[in-house]
């Protein structure tokens, strides 16, 4: 049994213990709307996003390893969930609603099997860019699909770009007071995430305290905006649509096998919603153990969330994934480890037990203002600055993400990202960086002649690859040693200085020992310098080793005094 136990909890910290009550219990009234929302967003009943908030968040909490990330229905899983399912059932349908329940199923057994294999590196193989490209694209079609319900207007398409066109035309029949309460919601939430926290700081309150006021503001407008609608009765009377009913008790678990055909249907989509809640949720756990100066293990991560996907499955059916806005919520209300999550989970129980009729009236208008907000927050175009500037490859890796996304769906845009990405860095393995090097004076030190004054020694010819070489670009490594060494009149040493490189494959090596064989022939002398252990350990074991006609030497420098005619070094002779 203390093997099951969660070390966290094994040695739990009982001054933690009030701030995790309070966290837990703040944290569960502040996600209920965003909770709702989601579920909506996804094409699934608003109560699944309460559901999904209760066992899911327990079971993370008890396997994965950060102390203060949140479980729950996310922006992005909702967004996928809603792309991949609703050109196959009418969202809301009993069959949506199992198709959604096998999507976290299979997305949660997939992210299990990578973290029992310790496959946590994965959440590595997809670039910054590429991600950030998926995630603001991915906020782009979040905040087209919620105009309809700000606008009360229903457009028609079948991408993101004709939806927003027949939007357009059909705004002139907008319902004046749903675009009333939408507008108005969006422009108290805006001026409350741009200007508030600073006034609050201003007029003396801490920067703590500023920020939680500004957190809670998303929950006191859905407040009021419910309270309006009670009021003036503005549902049944002036048609401002709301949420309507949302069940009310607690669900028992829907234990079941998908079906082949919806196994064959749901695996490519469960694919990539597994690859970037891997990435996602790591990345994020990462960064919150950092500012908390703590570790976490990727691949107890990846165990953690693949549980609670497959929990959601069986109860409530809706997939989630690490949080971001959630994870702010539960930081900024003092969590200091996973009980904090565990008590608003059972918090949750409650909620839903005895309090979910009262959302039933809340606008979806304000709903929609509030899931708008959240994502332009998602739209980063700081790293697409940053990309820009520094690695245009990157930063067109990101717009072909971004626009694949909006363009042909969520599976093709990250697809386009991956193979981009693929062929960038294939691109660049291919044509290494090579540069022909020359000692800085008064130092054993070597540096590139095109950006140094060097000294050189006269018909040698010092080259140092700063790539792993492999089948790929040694063509490339040829072209460049040819025109380097027709460069050097009266030719007769050729020193390869491998600090840079990492690997020689089986072509490599063979390719290598027919330079070496032409050289001889040519009466220029072909030696090794500064050969790392492992390249050497393989080397020693090659054809190219024995054949050698230079030497190995340790370093540059030893390869230049013994190189170097006596008057070069040693002038007192």
């Amino acid at each position: 049994m203390a093997r099951l136990i969660p070390g966290w909890l094994a040695h739990y910290p009982k001054d933690k213990l009030g701030a995790d009550i309070a966290a837990g219990l703040i944290v569960t009234i502040l996600v209920i709307p965003q909770s709702l929302a989601y579920a909506l967003l996804a094409g699934l009943p608003p109560q699944l996003g309460l559901y999904v908030s209760i066992f899911p968040v327990i079971a993370y909490a008890l396997l994965g390893s950060s102390m203060v990330q949140a479980v729950g229905p996310v922006a992005i899983t909702a967004i996928m969930t809603y792309s991949v399912l609703s050109p196959i059932a009418p969202p809301g349908s009993s069959l949506y609603i199992t198709l959604a329940a096998a999507l976290s199923l299979l997305s949660g057994l997939m992210l299990l099997a990578c973290g029992a294999l310790r496959l946590g590196f994965l959440s590595q193989l997809l670039s910054r860019p590429v991600i950030s490209g998926f995630i603001s694209g991915s906020a782009v079609l979040i905040i087209i699909s919620q105009l309809k319900y700000l606008t009360g207007v229903v457009p028609h398409g079948s991408n993101s770009g004709e939806l927003l066109l027949d939007l357009l035309e059909k705004l002139p029949q907008a319902h004046l007071p749903t675009l009333t309460i939408g507008l108005l919601a969006f422009g108290i939430l805006a001026i409350v995430r741009l200007a508030l926290a600073d006034w609050l700081v201003r007029v003396g309150l801490s920067k703590a305290g500023a920020d939680f006021i500004v957190r809670l503001m998303p929950l006191v407008v859905v407040i009021v905006g419910t309270l309006a609608v009670i009021e003036f009765n503005l549902d049944h009377g002036q048609g401002v649509a709301v949420v309507g009913s949302v069940v009310a008790g607690l669900p028992g678990f829907t234990f079941f096998v998908p079906g082949l055909d919806t196994v064959h249907r749901l695996l490519l989509p469960a694919f990539v919603m597994m690859l970037i809640g891997m990435v996602q949720s790591i990345t994020m756990a990462q960064a919150l153990a950092i500012k908390r100066r703590e570790r976490i293990d990727p691949n107890a991560e990846l165990v953690g969330l693949g549980a609670a996907n497959v929990v959601a499955g069986f109860y409530g059916g809706m997939p989630v994934g690490g949080g971001l806005s959630r994870s702010a919520i539960n930081v900024a209300a003092g969590a200091q480890t996973p009980l904090a999550s565990i008590l608003s989970a059972l918090a949750m129980i409650g909620v839903v037990a005895g309090a979910a009729q009262w959302f039933e009236r809340l606008p979806l208008a304000v709903l929609a203002a509030s899931i708008m907000m959240a994502a332009i927050s998602m739209i980063d175009l700081q790293a697409l600055r940053q990309a820009w500037s520094y690695d245009r490859a990157d930063a067109l890796a990101l717009l072909c993400t971004a626009g694949g996304v909006l363009l042909f769906g969520l599976e093709a845009g990250i697809g386009m990202g991956i193979v981009l990405s693929m062929a960038t860095l294939l691109y660049r393995t291919s044509v290494p960086h090579i540069a022909v090097v020359g000692r800085v004076p008064g130092t054993e030190h070597f540096r590139n002649v095109a950006r140094y004054e060097v000294e050189t020694l006269p018909g040698v010819l010092f080259v140092r690859i700063d790539e792993r070489l492999f089948f790929g670009n040694l063509g490339a490594v040829e072209q460049r040693l040819t025109q380097e060494l027709e460069r050097v009149a009266g030719a007769h040493d050729l020193v390869l200085v491998m600090s840079g490189v990492n690997l020689l494959d089986t072509t490599a090596v063979e390719v290598f020992g027919e330079i070496n064989q032409d050289l001889a022939e040519r009466g220029i002398k072909l030696h090794l310098a500064e050969v790392k252990g492992p390249v050497q350990d393989r080397l020693m074991k090659s054809s190219l080793w024995k054949a050698l006609t230079g030497e190995v030497f340790l370093s540059a420098n030893a390869a230049y005094e013994k190189l170097a005619p006596p008057e070069v070094w040693c002038p007192e002779i």
